[in-house]
This record gives C-alpha cells, sequence and structure tokens, in this order.
C-alpha cells in the first residue's frame, strides 16, 4: 500500500498542471483545425499530404510543448 502524499500525489509522481493540459490539447488540435481551414480556403489535399503535415505539426508543438513545461512540470522529490 502506498501512502499518498500532498495533493494527492504519489512520491515520484509528475506534476502536471492545468496549463499542461491545456497546452497539451492545443498541440493535438491545432494540427487538425489548420487541415481543416485550409481544406475549406483553398482547396482540397491528398490523404498523404494531410498525413504528413499532421505528423510534422504535432511532432513540432510536442517538442516545444517539452521544452515550454519540463522545468515545470518534473518529478516531486
Amino acid at each position: 500500500m502506498t501512502v499518498m502524499g500532498r495533493g494527492g500525489r504519489k512520491p515520484g509522481e509528475p506534476i502536471y498542471l492545468r496549463r499542461h493540459m491545456i497546452a497539451l490539447a492545443l498541440a493535438v488540435i491545432v494540427p487538425l483545425v489548420i487541415l481543416q481551414l485550409y481544406k475549406i480556403y483553398v482547396g482540397p489535399l491528398s490523404f498523404d499530404f494531410q498525413l504528413g503535415v499532421g505528423l510534422f505539426l504535432s511532432i513540432i508543438l510536442g517538442i516545444a510543448l517539452h521544452l515550454a513545461y519540463r522545468s515545470s512540470a518534473k518529478n516531486q522529490p
């Protein structure tokens, strides 16, 4: 049986703040929204292009999230 620490977290469990969850949701949603807006205002895209752009944007946004929030999401001792 593990003892819950302050705030209901187990010792060593990462601290995820509300801003981390909002940023993660944006990182997932933004590539989809950008592709849909492009299809609406510019024209249709091939599936391969959509997949490539979606993967590229997801990787770039994931790296940006990691760099922006790694110091505030460190494990608690």
